[in-house]
Formats: structure tokens, sequence, C-alpha cells
């Protein structure tokens, strides 16, 4: 599984590119994890409903094509795409989404932190706070788009929507259990493994 570094990258050509991958991708193509943070964006799901939008911010708002509601990325927080064909490893979308989950929670059970996934609804979570955002899109027996975990970041924005549909959901990140904080690279390294692992 190849994994690409893209720093810190505008939204909107990272999802245009995922697509082209995707689209083009043949039965011999190798999966890839895209590792990114994004300059402040909200991204809205095919279902998103305008109400989860609580207001009007200087952040832009993109319409995209992942399942789930609305969600904000921003600087401090740790992207992964996951550019992954799971009818060739043979598992349904639900055990793909578990592995990732469990990727996230073995990753942070390194930095001492107790975080859990929530069969009602995808992420992860930490005494009901979420830590974690999953959103996939499935096509032509691939998927794209993939996880956000919150590392060192400001939260801020996320007072702004609903996060993924839930109205008063808090969110937390790595930073408020660990100090000092982990960079987003070092989270990275330790995720991305759990990832190859999980998905092998």
């Amino acid at each position: 599984m190849k994994i690409q570094y893209l720093g810190l990258a505008d939204y909107l050509p990272v999802f245009e590119a995922m697509k082209a991958f995707n689209d083009s991708r043949s039965a011999d193509t190798e999966d890839e994890l895209w590792v990114v943070e994004h300059p402040p964006v909200f991204t809205q799901g095919m279902a998103g409903k305008p109400e989860h939008l609580l207001g009007h911010s200087d952040i832009p708002v993109v319409q995209i094509d992942r399942g789930g509601q609305v969600t904000y990325h921003g600087p401090g927080q740790l992207v992964v795409y996951t550019l992954i064909d799971f009818k060739r490893r043979r598992i349904s979308v639900r055990e793909l989404v578990t592995r990732l989950e469990n990727s996230i929670i073995a990753t942070l059970a390194e930095y001492g932190i107790s975080a859990a996934a929530d069969p009602a609804r995808p992420g992860v979570y930490v005494d009901g706070r979420k830590i974690a955002s999953l959103g996939l899109r499935i096509k032509n027996g691939a998927v794209y788009h993939g996880l956000a975990l919150n590392v060192d970041m400001d939260l801020a924005p996320f007072l702004h929507i609903n996060p993924c549909g839930y109205a008063g959901m808090e969110m937390v990140q790595i930073r408020d259990f660990v100090q000092p904080a982990p960079g987003v690279a070092e989270v990275a390294e330790k995720l991305t493994l759990h990832l190859q692992q999980a998905l092998a």
C-alpha cells in the first residue's frame, strides 16, 4: 500500500484528484493512503442538510460526494484518505469502517487515550466526545474519502455546525489529553502503520 504525503493542501484539488484516481483505477491498481492537512474548510456530504450549518462564517463550504453530513477540516487535524479496493480484499464496507476505527483507537492508545467506536454512528469517541470522523464514498467496488483525527487544532469552527449532523456534539483532540501535543506528522506515522496492518 502506497502512502502519499501531501502536506498542507487546499481541499478542492485533493478532492478532484481522489475522484480521478478512483475513476482510473484497474483491478491491479495499488491501494493508497493520502496523508494531508487542509486549510479551514467545511465539507457537506451528499445527504447534508443546510440546517446543520448554524451560521455564516468566512470558512468556505464545499459540497462533496461522500456520505454523511457536514464536518470541518483545518490545520492541526490529520486527514487520511483511504483509496482502497475493498472488493479485492473481500471485506464488507462495515468491516472496512471497523478496521479504520480500530486503527484510530490503537493510535490513540499509544498516547494513553482510551477511545471507542459507537455502533450507532461512525467515528471514534472519548467518553462520548468525538475525536475522529469518518466519511466514505463507494464507487466501482472501491472507496475514497476517509478519516479525520483531531490532533492539535482550533476546534472553534465546529461550533458553527452540527458536527456530522449531531446537535451539541462536543469535539475533542489529542491536545486535550496529551501535553505537549504530538505533531501531526508523528501521529500520521503511527496511524498509517496501524492502517497498513489492519488493511493488509
